[in-house]
């Protein structure tokens, strides 16, 4: 990349695919400026990079947070299934790549652990236990250890309120 071009990245404090982009051009020593957005009246500058929907997906969670509590229970243990391949492949591992931070790291850490997971606590849901997943824990911990990846993980109480607040929205459509 040539040295006088600018890097700005769009983002949402709370949004883990701007939190992992961060992590990236950290991890890489890319120079950027971050704007944070508000979804709710999207710059000038945002609407031009997404010129056909003009708007911006939100995914995953949205289907935990509109079920009934049998069908949480349901979604919470299919998310179990899912992580069991996360457990089996960190076995003896501290990143996916072995002992230094990876882009599956990046990818995995900023959605599961760093906002999946606030999502399920804010409704009451437990999906990932130490005993069930010992190795993703640990993985999580060696996560939280890394700087570039501390320093852009969101507050948990603020991003647990915050996806309790997307839970209501959700809901009430």
């Amino acid at each position: 990349m040539p040295e006088n071009e600018e890097v700005k990245l769009l983002g949402l404090w709370a949004s883990p695919f701007s939190r992992r982009i961060e992590m990236a051009l950290k991890l890489k020593g890319i120079k950027y400026d971050y704007v944070e957005e508000n979804l709710a009246n999207k710059s000038s500058l945002l609407l031009a990079l997404n010129p056909i929907h003009k708007k911006i997906m939100s995914v995953g969670f949205v289907s935990m947070a509109k079920a009934d509590e049998k069908g949480r229970d349901v979604l919470a243990e299919q998310a179990r299934e899912l992580i069991m391949y996360l457990e089996k492949e960190l076995v003896g591992k501290d990143y996916f790549g072995g002992k230094s931070v990876g882009f599956l790291d990046l990818v995995a850490g900023s959605l599961i652990p760093f906002c999946l997971e606030r999502g399920w606590e804010g409704i009451g849901l437990e999906v990932t236990t130490e005993e069930k997943f010992p190795e993703y824990k640990r993985w999580v911990k060696n996560l939280e250890k890394v700087e570039i990846v501390r320093d852009c993980i969101p507050p948990r109480k603020e991003h647990v309120e915050h996806m309790n607040n997307v839970t209501q929205r959700v809901r009430s459509s």
